[in-house]
């Protein structure tokens, strides 16, 4: 155990393995989330019988979450520790080091995450492999035998890079409900006597999530591009499920500066392609997108990856902000 870990452990007592009744307010579960939306989803499925805290504070870039010692210390005491593995190395760190046993519960341990493409990543300046991105690419990403490949290799992980699988799966509802029926099972370990509430809960948001697909299903049904050009690759999954290609500048960290020869080759397709519109984002610098967009004709919009709500964000929660991003979706891409 980490030193600075060990000193959390110290000042905030043992965590807490038994799981009922350690929450707050009344509440019987104490769930820590990484990200934004693992908060919210936590917070649907648990209603009142779970306080949940998240650890990344709002307008900070989730990749680079530096954790305090009470942070850490949240971790050791949670009864579920909920994460994506891979996405914050910080969290990572703390589940390793500090969380008690069985508290924590990785996203990829719930659905399958697909393969980080290297076609979509800035860091690939070897081309872009357009046959890769197309529909037949897009069925093998998603849901091919590959992840079973690769599981090995998520499970062996040291935690400090994203690897070979995109954590960013919140971006796809389809995942989304499937993950708030895994939650509803582990805390129904946690807490049983919440279980038939907890599952109803889950259902309810099933519902809220397949309506939301369904919406960016006929609402990108008919569009004048199917390229999606983005500030940094975190939109993998949205692109999948509703058959767009991801074209990213820069690869799943968008603090990883692209490379010129990697700004020259997306601005060829932008040009190649006649896309009308670089997404650029909240939280990330629109510098690179703005240069290649002013270099090949195109405008920019803002396509919010969802890593956290602040005052720039287009809602004030997951859903309204998913449906925000399918109006910028619908006008960027020509949409009818």
């Amino acid at each position: 155990m980490a030193a600075g870990a060990a000193a959390a452990v110290a000042l905030t007592g043992c965590g807490n393995a038994s799981g009922g009744g350690g929450g707050e307010g009344g509440a019987e579960v104490t769930v820590v989330t990484g990200v934004y939306p693992l908060q919210w989803l936590a917070e649907q499925v648990g209603g009142d019988r779970v306080a949940v805290s998240n650890l990344t504070e709002p307008g900070t870039e989730p990749h680079d979450l530096e954790l305090t010692g009470r942070q850490t210390g949240e971790v050791a005491d949670a009864d579920v520790v909920f994460y994506v593995n891979g996405l914050q190395p910080a969290v990572d760190d703390a589940v390793a080091e500090v969380a008690a046993e069985g508290t924590a519960l990785d996203v990829a341990d719930l659905v399958e995450l697909r393969p980080n493409d290297p076609g979509e990543d800035g860091h690939d300046e070897g081309g872009h492999d357009e046959e890769a991105h197309g529909d037949e690419g897009h069925a093998e990403e998603g849901h091919g035998d590959e992840h079973a490949e690769e599981e090995g290799e998520h499970s062996e992980g040291d935690g400090h890079e994203h690897g070979e699988l995109d954590p960013h799966m919140w971006l796809d509802t389809g995942r989304m409900a499937e993950t708030a029926d895994g939650l509803a099972d582990r805390l129904a370990e946690a807490d049983p006597d919440g279980a038939d509430a907890y599952r109803a809960n889950a259902e309810k948001i099933r519902g809220e999530l397949e309506e939301i697909g369904g919406e960016y299903d006929d609402g990108l049904a008919e569009c004048d591009s199917r390229e999606l050009v983005v500030n940094h690759s975190a939109f993998g999954y949205l692109a999948d499920a509703h058959d767009l290609e991801q074209i990213g500048i820069s690869g799943l960290d968008p603090e990883t500066e692209p490379s010129p020869a990697r700004i020259a080759e997306v601005a060829d397709l932008v040009k190649e392609h006649d896309v009308t519109t670089v997404f650029t984002e909240t939280l990330v610098s629109p510098a690179v997108a703005e240069t290649i967009a002013d270099e090949a004709g195109a405008q920019t919009a803002v396509l919010d990856p969802i890593e956290g709500i602040t005052d720039d964000s287009p809602g004030d929660d997951y859903p309204s902000v998913m449906r925000a991003n399918l109006e910028t979706l619908r006008e960027g891409l020509g949409c009818s």
